[in-house]
């Protein structure tokens, strides 16, 4: 399974700023890898993990904006249309196995 999340936070003032990097890290340190700007995918091995990891990322969401969690099969993350651009070449990808270089 694969665990999305999608984000919108402001970065207008310092203190946003702040608050938008410090959850970029924290998804990043949780394993998460952007597919674009505030849009982040991680591979998940079952729904309790799942929970987990949506219950880790309410407890450290900012105050203000919007964050979204989707989790979806790795039939339909690989079922995924590039209408432009290419997939990150430094990313192996396939359906048996995810390999990061």
């Amino acid at each position: 399974m694969r665990a999305i999340v999608f984000f919108d936070l402001p970065n207008v003032y310092l203190n946003d700023r702040r608050n938008y990097n410090k959850f970029r890290k924290f998804l990043i340190n949780e394993g998460f890898i952007m597919l674009q700007e505030s849009v982040y995918s991680k591979l998940v091995l079952n729904s309790q993990q799942a929970d987990f990891l949506l219950n880790r990322i309410k407890r450290n969401a900012p105050k203000k904006g919007v964050i979204q969690f989707l989790l979806i099969t790795e039939k339909q993350y690989f079922d995924m249309d590039f209408i432009i651009g290419n997939t990150n070449h430094k990313i192996v990808n396939s359906e048996d196995r995810l390999i990061v270089i």
